[in-house]
């Protein structure tokens, strides 16, 4: 028997007392409805994500969720979470399947989703609670923690903060992190949704303030946070002039490096025409120089070919250049992706290797198993993680790396910037996934991270899209895809700590045991009402 409740439910089909026909035909338009709008919530949320700049539809996805899933039970609640997930990862992941097709992309995104269902189950029992909207984006954080860290090092990918570049509630991410400003984005929308509940159900005015005001509040949050200022930490500031060149790549798609020495000969050939550029006075004399991730798949170190053509480059602009690179191990058999400081007529004088490698790219796990689902298996590499702090020394400069999709990863950045890191760079190599969504959300990730740590960023990339970004977030200069480009950004460094650099993962793990402590609180209330109008059956 279902718990007494002051606003009666009846059950969702298959997750109550068995129903009469009657009560089936009763409740099957709503429970189609509730389909169609966890779906559509998830929809929402995806048009919410950059290259669109609206932000905005992240209120309404969630306010969609809150009150489908207001009043279900966790079973139900895990099916309509799951269905918003599809919903909102489906499009968001579809990058992953350009090349490698439709069945890869469609199971890992249901095996994401299913994370979001869990996250749906557990809003389901909070839904009931005093404050519901505030216990429930704790949930939500606790499902985007866990989705981030399993398996096989997580997925963070499509964490809603990462949808909020443009949004007044960025400022949030210097105070808690991304995962402060996905809980504030949640909890507007919950909150909304459910003032839009309360308001359909014609409730009193009284009942209709704590919603509201909760909503509020959330969305004020961001402009608040604005006014907390990084804390000086008593360096010198000052301002350097970076590079990054996008020598751009011969084709797109996985055979992007099949001609890898045009890769490689594409950057030297566009380093070579910024320093003549900048003895000429068309552009500042840069500092230093970012190449991207994969710029050179010639191993420098075995082949003096290869060396010789970076070090031409290097000589020829006069200052270090950040090389990406791919190196064969002692072992004979394992790579590792690499960062190469090289300075011209010495050579590699710093190196920074991936710290943590892309499952079913840059390794496969389970081969035998997942190469029943897709050829393309075969074709993962062999790479294993580097150690290391993430941060190298570059003409006096020190820059922290994030390579690829090392940025949706907070503490491989927090990490960077713990070691002294005064600018942080983005190399990364997306032609991979052709003209895709996908440059577009890893550049999103990489302005959270400016605001985050307080630091400008300099985003390189092979084919597309290269940015600067200054330490609010913003984007200064950007490329387009598969164009050859070079930008040359004067560059302000500070030396300031935010709180989200001091207090690195505490704020998610508060909301994370706020959430699961929520979950618990809900069990324990729902099963003594169940024995409890047990008890009232009996006499």
């Amino acid at each position: 028997m279902a718990a007494p409740t002051a606003e009666p439910v009846a059950p969702d089909p298959g997750t109550g007392p068995p129903a009469s026909a009657a009560d089936h035909r009763r409740w099957r338009p709503a429970v189609a409805a509730r389909v169609l709008g966890a779906v559509g919530g998830g929809a929402l949320l995806y048009l919410s994500f950059p290259p669109r700049t609206l932000w905005w539809l992240v209120f309404p996805a969630f306010a969609l969720l809150g009150i489908v899933l207001h009043g279900r039970r966790a079973r139900a609640g895990f099916g309509y979470g799951f269905l918003f997930g599809l919903g909102f990862l489906l499009p968001l992941l579809a990058w992953t399947g350009t090349f490698v097709g439709s069945l890869p992309w469609v199971v890992l995104s249901a095996f994401e989703a299913m994370f979001i269902g869990a996250a749906g189950a557990g809003i389901a029992v909070v839904s009931r609670m005093p404050a519901a909207p505030v216990w429930a984006a704790a949930v939500w954080i606790a499902g985007e923690a866990l989705r981030g860290r399993v398996p096989f090092g997580g997925l963070p990918w499509g964490r809603v903060g990462f949808g909020q570049p443009d949004g007044p509630l960025l400022p949030l991410a210097a105070i808690g992190g991304e995962p402060l400003l996905s809980f504030a984005a949640v909890l507007a929308g919950l909150a909304v949704g459910d003032l839009v509940r309360r308001l359909v159900l014609r409730q009193g005015p009284r009942l209709l303030v704590a919603p509201a005001l909760v909503a509020v509040l959330a969305m004020a949050a961001g402009p608040l946070a604005a006014l907390v200022p990084a804390t000086p930490n008593g360096g010198e500031d000052r301002t350097v002039t970076i590079a990054a060149v996008q020598g751009n790549v011969p084709r797109l798609g996985l055979d992007f490096n099949a001609q890898r020495r045009a890769v490689l000969d594409n950057h030297v050939r566009a380093t070579e025409q910024l320093a003549a550029d900048a003895a000429a006075g068309r552009v500042p004399r840069p500092d230093l120089v970012i190449w991207p991730e994969n710029s050179s798949d010639i191993d420098p170190l075995r082949n003096p070919d290869a060396a010789a053509q970076i070090d031409r480059a290097a000589r020829a602009v006069g200052v270090p250049v950040l090389v990406g690179t791919v190196l064969r191990n002692p072992d004979g058999r394992t790579t590792s992706n690499s960062s190469l400081v090289w300075e011209g007529g010495t050579g590699v004088v710093e190196r920074n290797d991936k710290r943590r490698v892309q499952p079913f790219g840059e390794y496969m796990p389970w081969r035998e198993f997942f190469r029943l689902f897709s050829s393309y298996v075969d074709r993962a590499g062999y790479f294993v993680p580097g150690q290391g702090a993430g941060a190298v020394d570059m003409a006096g400069v020190r820059v922290g790396i994030a390579i690829c999709w090392e940025v949706a990863f907070d503490d491989l950045v927090a990490d960077s910037v713990a070691a002294g890191a005064e600018v942080l760079a983005v190399p990364s190599n997306n032609a991979t996934f052709g003209l895709s969504e996908m440059t577009y959300q890893q550049l999103a990730m990489s302005r959270i991270r400016a605001v985050e740590h307080d630091r400008p960023v300099i985003v390189a990339t092979t084919s597309g899209v290269s940015a600067t970004i200054t330490r609010d977030g913003a984007v200064t200069a950007s490329t387009r895809q598969f164009t050859p480009d070079v930008l040359v950004d004067r560059t302000e460094l500070r030396h300031t700590t935010t709180l989200a650099t001091r207090w690195r993962s505490a704020p998610e793990w508060v909301l994370v045991a706020l959430g699961v402590l929520a979950v618990g609180a809900g069990i324990v209330t729902r099963r003594r009402a169940v024995r409890r109008a047990g008890r009232d059956e009996d006499g």
